[in-house]
């Protein structure tokens, strides 16, 4: 049951470590979200959750970071180990069904996983 759950360690919470991915990270696209990815140096993936006023109202916003964390959870296994992923919400993401979202966010996690497996050879 462990491996299911989302705890603080698997969390990027520092504002310098959000910078710092957005410097020196590769960003990826899909239709709803954007993530930015860079290695490190735990022994985990690490998630980190973006959503700017600009998607919309306080229970919009949360309602995203919700669905993300939730995916993020149940989906983590099929990353390669070792990554921070901040997940950037797009405006799209507001107006977007509960299955567009999971949707957005599967194509975001393939490609992520794509570029990893690409990083590694």
């Amino acid at each position: 049951m462990a491996r299911f759950s989302f705890t603080k360690s698997d969390r990027i919470l520092k504002r310098s470590e959000f910078t710092s991915i957005a410097i020196s990270g590769k960003t990826i696209h899909s239709d709803c979200f954007i993530a930015a990815i860079r290695e490190n140096r735990a022994q985990k993936n690490r998630l980190g959750i973006t959503v700017s006023k600009k998607v919309g109202k306080a229970v919009r916003r949360n309602r995203i970071k919700r669905y993300v964390r939730e995916y993020f959870r149940l989906n983590r296994h099929k990353l390669p180990c070792c990554w921070d992923i901040n997940v950037i919400a797009k405006k799209q993401a507001a107006q977007a069904s509960s299955k567009e979202i999971f949707t957005s966010l599967e194509d975001l996690f393939e490609k992520t996983s794509r570029v990893i497996s690409s990083k590694r050879r």
